[in-house]
């Protein structure tokens, strides 16, 4: 069977949520007999879609890649202040496309592909909901197709021209029942094949958390902060909690990993170490008092799930549903809304060692229980079959 993703940025460089979800499953697909093929941009940063990648295509582990270049780079301040205006008046359809069209990645020449080529290919797959090249390419594409929507309750969601997107595809691939629980609230899914899905989840063997102090000078207590770094993410007030929390307990240490789109104070015990490989990461995992993921938009959050694989407790931002579910449903963490709530669990835990030693044995089951890739590729075969 031949099947098409869409999405706007693909490469082992991209790190980004919904783009990585993407090759994740393109790839695992490939291994399970797919023929897998990616239609996406050259860009490879989303704040201003710059051509970087060659256009043409290549394969990548086993996944066709046709990239298309940009039409035109992204000014994200003017995008912003749009942004800002569109969601907070009275405004037309006309002007929900201008803003679709300075968010982008305008890509003609990438919904022209679509196009001509949809008949080379069995069903067609759109990561994420939010982009030029799902709104347009969801109307050039006739055949078969699914969404996977990782969606988030932002303002965007509610525009009117996402009725169109969401009442297009034949099928919907949610990450979490939280996700889709919020979309059915706003679009009627009653006549659409859908399943709850998410990723696969690696489960490493025999972590040794050891590893990481010794490459790294860092000792526990610490927590740890895997994503990308910036206000959006909720890192500013990660920060500025810890901080809090530092004066009275001076002993833990907040370690960040990950891209740095954000200015972070000088301080002896905040300590940035930039990207790792995956065997020092599941290494700091598996050594951290608990992971922090303070997004209050996320659908799905992989950091949360790694961290659960290695048994290590998460820490969440009650305002995200999904992840407050992975608390709830897996018992493998806890979740705040206010900086008193950020120290109480972090009292909690440096504490407790049974609760933290309990949520972890929880979090393994709950990864291998629902985010076990054999599963996953399972329902990505269900959904195929309904749709051919």
């Amino acid at each position: 069977m031949k099947i098409a993703f869409v999405v706007q940025r693909y490469g082992k460089e991209v790190l980004g949520g919904a783009e990585l979800l993407c090759r994740q499953i393109a790839e695992v697909l490939a291994e399970n007999g797919f023929n897998c093929t990616v239609y996406t941009t050259t860009a490879k940063d989303y704040i201003t879609w710059k051509n970087e990648y060659a256009s043409g295509e290549t394969v990548l582990n086993s996944v066709v890649v046709k990239r298309y270049k940009v039409d035109k780079e992204r000014d994200i301040n003017v995008f912003n202040k749009y942004s800002d205006w569109i969601f907070a008046n009275a405004h037309t359809h006309e002007d929900e496309v201008e803003w679709m069209e300075q968010q982008g990645p305008v890509c003609s020449s990438l919904l022209d592909a679509l196009e001509k080529e949809e008949d080379e290919h069995d069903v067609f797959v759109f990561f994420t909901y939010l982009y030029y090249n799902t709104y347009w390419g969801l109307q050039r594409v006739k055949k078969r197709k699914a969404l996977v929507s990782t969606a988030h309750d932002e303002p965007a969601l509610y525009l009117d021209m996402m009725k169109q997107v969401f009442a297009l595809p034949d099928a919907f691939m949610f990450n979490t029942e939280a996700e889709r629980n919020m979309l059915a609230k706003e679009f009627p899914f009653a006549d659409k094949y859908q399943d709850i899905v998410g990723v696969g989840v690696e489960i490493p063997e025999n972590v040794k958390g050891s590893l990481f102090s010794q490459r790294h000078g860092i000792f526990p207590p610490f927590i740890l902060y895997a994503g990308r770094i910036e206000p959006g993410k909720g890192c500013q007030d990660l920060v500025d909690y810890f901080g809090r929390y530092n004066r009275k307990n001076p002993k833990l240490t907040l370690v960040l990993i990950g891209k740095l789109l954000m200015e972070i104070p000088q301080h002896p015990k905040i300590k940035y170490l930039g990207f790792l490989s995956p065997e020092d990461k599941n290494a700091a995992m598996a050594s951290a008092l608990a992971t922090i993921h303070p997004s209050r938009l996320e659908s799905l959050c992989m950091a949360a799930l790694e961290s659960m694989a290695v048994k290590t407790p998460i820490l969440v931002q009650e305002q995200t549903e999904p992840l407050k579910q992975h608390c709830l449903k897996g018992g493998s963490g806890l979740f705040y809304s206010n900086s008193e709530e950020f120290e109480a669990a972090l009292d909690l835990f440096l504490t407790d060692s049974r609760l933290r030693e309990r949520m972890g044995e929880n979090g393994l089951k709950y990864v291998r229980d629902n985010y076990y890739w054999p599963k996953i590729v399972e329902k990505y075969k269900q959904m195929f079959a309904f749709l051919t």
